[in-house]
């Protein structure tokens, strides 16, 4: 398996998970599991095989996901742009596979964090896909193209002030090929948005479906897998924790009812696995992969 892409089929639907890059996470369980008890959370970790003390950095995958459904060319976010050295890989890792930028006709943008819109637009500031009709929740698009308040995000302020700009930078210029939606609604034929707010005001979710599979794009619904097992932790960047929890179960539940193939943008690459029901919490079965 290739860190950098990774091929599978939902029914009839080509996919393949394109790999932006990396970022490392500093303090990882300080940021992910904020509200955890500090001796449940150790506990977890130890079951985990992660050192409390030594666990100082997460590595996350920052992949985006093409689906080719034989009519259209989705890509799902964009990645983190030129945020740091370690992205901005999303366009030369889909042209190894063959894909252009011209040749993605939907740009789904799940929310407006800086490791999902940071690709928006290539070095002179227009849009990267420049063929593409970028689709965004009304909701998300409308909290940061205002003024976003993120008084209540327990993060520092240079964090807070990296979300507002990477949002100022990357949003307007695409807004002359920007559909806004604020239902849940088929995107394209088999792809259909879903709302997942929470994490952001108007996170998307999205749902894909072709013959008798289905895959569910979680996005950051999930950061960790812990966050299956322990589905009351939240994370530092959690917009409104209790509405962020409550989305997590409902995308759970139906990732667990429906049997669907689940994809979670931070989890190990490629971020594929299965959602089983364990009581009142779920656990993630990894798809197999090789090499």
């Amino acid at each position: 398996m290739s860190n950098k892409s990774f091929p599978f089929q939902v029914g009839a639907f080509e996919c393949i998970i394109v790999s932006d890059g990396t970022f490392a996470y500093p303090h990882p369980a300080q940021i992910f599991f904020v509200n955890a008890p500090k001796g449940h959370l150790e506990q977890v970790l130890r079951e985990h095989n992660l050192d409390p003390e030594q666990w100082k950095q997460y590595v996350s995958p920052y992949p985006s996901l093409v689906i080719n459904t034989g009519q259209h060319r989705v890509l799902v976010d964009t990645g983190a742009g030129s945020l740091e050295p370690t992205t901005g890989k999303l366009i030369p890792n889909l042209q190894a596979k063959g894909i252009a930028p011209e040749d993605i006709d939907t740009v789904i943008l799940t929310h407006g964090h800086p490791d999902h819109i940071g690709g928006n637009i290539d070095s002179e500031g227009k849009p990267a896909f420049p063929n593409a009709r970028y689709i965004m929740w009304k909701d998300e698009w409308d909290f940061w193209t205002s003024e976003p308040n993120l008084a209540e995000l327990d993060v520092d302020e240079h964090i807070k002030e990296a979300l507002i700009t990477v949002a100022r930078n990357n949003l307007p210029p695409i807004q002359d090929q920007l559909d806004l939606i604020d239902h849940e609604t088929e995107i394209v034929p088999g792809i259909r948005a879903i709302a997942a707010p929470g994490h952001t005001p108007g996170q998307m979710a999205v749902a894909i479906a072709s013959a008798s599979e289905q895959l569910l794009h979680i996005s950051d619904a999930a950061i960790h897998p812990i966050h299956l097992e322990q589905p009351d932790w939240y994370a530092t960047v959690d917009f409104a924790p209790e509405q962020a929890l409550t989305t997590r179960r409902r995308l759970l539940d139906r990732a667990a009812a429906e049997k669907a193939l689940v994809f979670a943008f931070h989890f190990p690459f490629p971020g594929l696995g299965h959602v089983v029901q364990k009581g009142e919490r779920w656990q993630l079965q990894p798809i197999e992969t090789t090499g």
